[in-house]
């Protein structure tokens, strides 16, 4: 074993200094919003909240699951969510394969034609003109058809396809097999990681996302729970419902159900991070480097 040498030792340590603190600045205000969502009302009002629940109760999540608005948007951006990730990466995914292969004709000429969007664009009014004529306002269409592709992701997973080794499709074609096909049982096996680098990120955009929701959707049985929250946060709404509550909820305040639903909101990404952790970075330096 090799002996350190002083100098050495203290700058593990303040690298492992700087470490936690890097880790308490970033998991604290989650952390802070997890514990004021499950203390007494009167004591957050108070400022009395910091490390630990004051207080505690689950009276404030009581109350949001039995308000069925807040249930139902709930259900809406689970589905928005899905339909409009695996709208992104099958889009994604066929427009990234022809253009990873060099024999593509015009392939610079197209490439250059999709990079432009990530500069240019039409605008909100004729976005908004173009939905209406398509007939896709106030549908779930509004929000995934859109921006089923994004360029810079598309761009990725590109580079990534062309770190394929092209002797495999040469065996594949040489075996009969079609463009397609070689697509579906080569490519798609072999890029499990920036599959799943692009199904989180495409996820993560369609759960907070609001803009969209808020521009093309007319009834309010198809908010997104990201609506809700906002009209929450910003408008102040159920602030006046929570004044008059009594009994069991007579502890709970606007800033609690604010701080509840936030934890709601952002529990399911929580949870299903780590389970493509392992693809996620994989991906992300593969696609990166390799060109």
């Amino acid at each position: 074993m090799i002996k350190k040498s002083p100098g050495s030792r203290a700058f593990d340590i303040i690298n492992v200094i700087l470490m936690l603190l890097l880790v308490f600045m970033t998991f604290y205000p989650i952390y802070y919003v997890l514990v004021v969502s499950l203390s007494e009302g009167n004591a957050v009002m108070r400022g009395e909240v910091s490390f630990w629940p004051i207080g505690f109760n689950l009276s404030t999540y009581a109350l949001i699951f039995e308000d069925p608005s807040i249930l139902q948007s709930y259900g809406n951006t689970i589905l928005y969510t899905v339909v409009g990730t695996a709208i992104n990466v099958i889009c994604t995914a066929f427009c990234a394969y022809p253009l990873s292969k060099k024999e593509f004709y015009g392939r610079g000429f197209f490439t250059l034609l999709i990079v432009i969007t990530m500069f240019f664009s039409g605008g909100l009014i004729p976005s908004y003109l173009l939905v209406q004529h398509l007939n896709m306002l106030n549908t779930i269409w509004a929000l995934v058809i859109p921006g089923a592709i994004s360029v810079w992701n598309m761009i990725v997973m590109r580079t990534f396809f062309q770190g394929i080794p092209q002797e495999l499709y040469e065996s594949a074609y040489i075996d009969g097999s079609s463009e397609f096909m070689s697509f579906l049982k080569i490519t798609l096996p072999l890029s499990k990681p920036i599959l799943a680098t692009m199904s989180m990120f495409y996820a993560v955009g369609h759960w907070n996302s609001f803009f969209s929701a808020m521009i093309y959707l007319d009834e309010k049985s198809k908010y997104p729970l990201q609506i809700i929250l906002r009209n929450m946060v910003v408008m102040g709404e159920m602030s006046n419902q929570t004044q008059e509550l009594g009994g069991v909820y007579a502890a709970v305040t606007a800033t609690n159900i604010k701080y509840a639903v936030i934890i709601i909101a952002v529990l399911p990404i929580i949870m299903v991070y780590p389970f493509i952790q392992k693809y996620f970075v994989k991906g992300m330096m593969i696609g990166s480097l390799k060109g």
